[in-house]
Order: C-alpha cells, then structure tokens, then sequence
C-alpha cells in the first residue's frame, strides 16, 4: 500500500505553524511520515514541532546554520528519498498556509498516471481572513505551459498544492545550486516523465505576509533577475542529459542564455530582436495582450548598462 510523506520546511514560524499542523490533524487522509526540517530557528518553532510529534508522526531535523528554503527543502526530499518505497507520496508543506481537510484525499485520488498533481488555494490574510478565492487566478498562474516556458523561467507549480509520485526523487535529487525555487525544479523533471496535472479543487488555504518566502513580491533588481536567469539557464545546460533536454531544447536555452548574458554587458543587444518577437509565446507566455507582447519584447534587447543610465533601473 502506497504512504504519502509531506516535506516541511519550517524557519522562525511560531506564529503560524500550529495552525498549520492543527490542519494536518484534521487531513481525512492522514500522512504516514512529516520530515520537517528547521533551519536554525531561533523562536519557539521546534518546540511546537515536538509538541504535535505526540500526535503527528513528525520527524524533526534541526540545520545547525541557516541555509534558506530551498535548501531545507532538499534536505527534507533527501530523507523521504532514503525512506522512500515504490508507490509512494510526497506533498510539500509551508508552515504558514492551511492545509482544507480532503486536500490529500483530493490530489491522492485524482493524481491518476500523472507525475504530479496541483490545485488551487483561497488567499488569506495575516489574520486568516479570504481575500481572495483563487491563488492561482490572483497570481496568474496557468493550468498548463509548454516545456520551453519551464525553460524560460515560468513556474505554474506552486509546491504546497501539490502532491507528486516519490519516484521522481531518483531523477531530481541533488537539486542543483542554479535552482532558486524547489518546484520550479520539480516541475521540470514531472513534465518531462509523465506529466503535470492541474486541478481546480481547493486544497490549501495560502496566507500572504510581509515575511513569505514566495509570494507576491516586488520585482526584483534589474541586475539580479539577469543573475538569476543567466545561474538558472547555465544549469539546465550542465543537466541538459539528466533532464533530459532535446536538442531543440538546448538550442532554445542555449540562445536565451546568451541573450542574458549580453544584455549584462551591452547597452543593447538589438541582433535577438526577430528571435524574441519569434518566441514570444514562449518567453511572455502569461501576457495576454499583444500590446504587452510588443513592449517586452522590446525591452528584452535593452541591456543593464543603458536600463542604468537611461530608465534608473538598478
């Protein structure tokens, strides 16, 4: 019989995570092992994990230093990964969100020949209050994508609604150090085996605060969005046979990447035009309107010197 594992990831979350393992509890489907991993907490967040371990089948890993969230979310896959059989579940767990009572027994149930499987979440405040009845529709987040927006660094995989095959753990771990977000990387390796399936059932209730992890945040610098893109895209080459990648996937990552690479160099970069308004429903794929097509494109060629000294971008 199959078991589903959650993978927690827990940093100074006192104020929330009792709400959240309280909404473990009351799972209709219950977990068979919780790895939560602490990175280094300096509030009372493991001791209400050894509280609820009397109740919950929690097992606790404290980090000695803080190592962020992508990292203790490796950390927690690489014990589910030893613990692991045939047939096996992996959720992932924020320790501030609220899981809805039949959100394993929903994705458990629908996930079928998928790799993995998603659904929505209402939007809460800090006080639990719905602000908004779709995560995913809030976000722009589609149900669907092709592979080469995975490659261009759109996710539509939010990893605590999701519940995917542990197998997939043979394939995607170590996550390499060129991941910013884990499910990105899932995602990835999920669409390239059997798939990824969206549902529109809501599982989670997902809270917005000043101190999310990921959520909806400012923008980022200009420099450091081209740093990211350039460390995701050099990644996916070095992996490109691990993944695996067609060579028609490498040429498209190849090109992109050195499209960043000049863009941190030059002032513009105006020989990829053609090649971004030819891709621009891959590398804009959440943009609706060719107005907004247009417009990025565009400033897809501008380069980090001319945004600097011209538009006052950082």
């Amino acid at each position: 019989m199959s078991r589903l594992f959650i993978a927690l990831a827990t940093y100074n979350g006192e104020k929330y995570l009792e709400l959240f393992l309280r909404s473990l509890i009351d799972q209709t489907l219950k977990a068979d092992q919780i790895i939560a991993v602490d990175d280094a907490s300096s509030d009372g967040s493991v001791a209400i994990l050894e509280r609820y371990a009397k109740t919950l089948p929690i097992q606790i890993i404290r980090q000695k230093n803080n190592q962020g969230h992508r990292a203790s979310f490796e950390r927690a896959l690489e014990e589910i990964h030893k613990q692991k059989l045939p047939g096996d579940f992996v959720a992932l767990a924020d320790q501030d969100d609220v899981w809805l009572p039949n959100k394993l027994f929903i994705l458990n149930q629908k996930i079928k020949e998928a790799d993995l499987i998603f659904g929505d979440a209402e939007v809460i405040d800090e006080e639990g209050n719905v602000i908004h009845s779709s995560w995913r529709s809030l976000a722009f987040i589609s149900p669907s994508q092709p592979f080469l927006a995975h490659i261009a660094g759109i996710n539509n995989v939010s990893g605590c609604l999701s519940l995917f095959k542990a197998d997939l753990l043979d394939d995607l771990l170590p996550i390499p150090k060129g991941v910013s977000v884990h499910d990105r990387w899932l995602a990835i390796f999920a669409e390239k085996r059997k798939g990824v399936k969206a549902i529109s059932d809501l599982v989670v209730q997902y809270r917005l605060h000043e101190e999310n992890a990921v959520g909806l945040k400012k923008n980022s610098s200009m420099a450091h969005s081209i740093l990211v893109n350039i460390n995701w895209l050099k990644m996916l080459i070095d992996e490109a046979n691990r993944i695996p990648l067609t060579k028609d996937e490498v040429t498209f990552t190849t090109a992109l990447l050195d499209l960043q690479m000049l863009r941190e160099k030059q002032m513009l970069v105006p020989s990829y035009l053609l090649w971004v308004w030819g891709n621009r429903n891959i590398l804009f794929f959440n943009s609706n309107s060719l107005k907004e097509k247009i417009k990025k494109t565009l400033f897809s060629v501008v380069g980090l010197p001319f945004a600097r000294q011209f538009l006052r971008k950082s």
